[in-house]
């Protein structure tokens, strides 16, 4: 009896740990899938990258935002922010505003030489200056939230007792594609060791921002 009872435990456990991590390979697959397209999250990584300032405080922190948005859909917070829709509002503005100014800046270094001269001349920008940019890029985007709090967060709590192993998976993700592409963007810093190289960069990362911008205050 005490056998049997030893090998039906064994199967529970055995069944429990792998729900556990088919859960967890859910959450990773989710959100490498919601992250792994060209935002200006992405451009901004990537463009720390080659120029390899400040990369490791950058993808730290990057993680750490989409970890703390994540955790706060599992916890059933995205049914706050869908209950808000001014707060939404308002943000979508802000944002929208924040990235018109940054694609500005992008493109007037894009359009005048002179002015990629001076910015390269000024040396790097300060560790909290970037931060700050960081912040601004992942916590003034509404699209953030739905896609964290809202979406991921919907489809972790749909996992039942699994729902934490679907946020540590989605979790994984970021703190998995972050590095790699602030990390990996150095292979490209030969290319852009050329001047002409980072003005078509700064042009591709102005209308990027300036389309997103759009995005966000005609996108409904």
């Amino acid at each position: 009896m005490q056998m049997q009872i030893s090998l039906v435990d064994l199967h529970k456990s055995g069944s429990y740990r792998r729900r556990v991590l088919l859960s967890y390979l859910a959450g990773f697959g989710a959100s490498l899938g919601l992250i792994v397209v060209i935002g200006a999250q992405n451009a901004f990584v990537l463009r720390q990258g080659i120029k390899r300032e400040w990369v490791l405080p950058v993808v730290v922190l990057c993680a750490l935002s989409d970890a703390v948005l994540i955790f706060a859909g599992v916890a059933g917070i995205g049914a706050a922010v869908q209950g808000a829709p001014v707060v939404l509002q308002v943000i979508r503005w802000v944002g929208a505003a924040f990235l018109l100014t940054y694609g500005f800046f992008a493109a007037q270094r894009a359009l005048r030489p002179g002015a990629l001269q001076a910015a390269a001349g000024a040396g790097a920008a300060t560790l909290g200056a970037t931060l700050a940019t960081v912040l601004a890029l992942t916590w003034l985007n509404p699209h953030v939230y739905l896609d964290t709090l809202v979406l991921l967060g919907s489809l972790a709590n749909a996992q039942g007792e699994g729902r934490w192993a679907f946020g540590v998976g989605a979790a994984s993700a970021s703190a998995l594609w972050f590095p790699l592409i602030g990390y990996g963007a150095r292979a490209l810093s030969g290319f852009f060791a050329r001047p002409a190289s980072w003005r078509v960069l700064d042009g591709a990362v102005a209308l990027l921002m300036v389309g997103l911008a759009g995005m966000l205050l005609f996108g409904g």
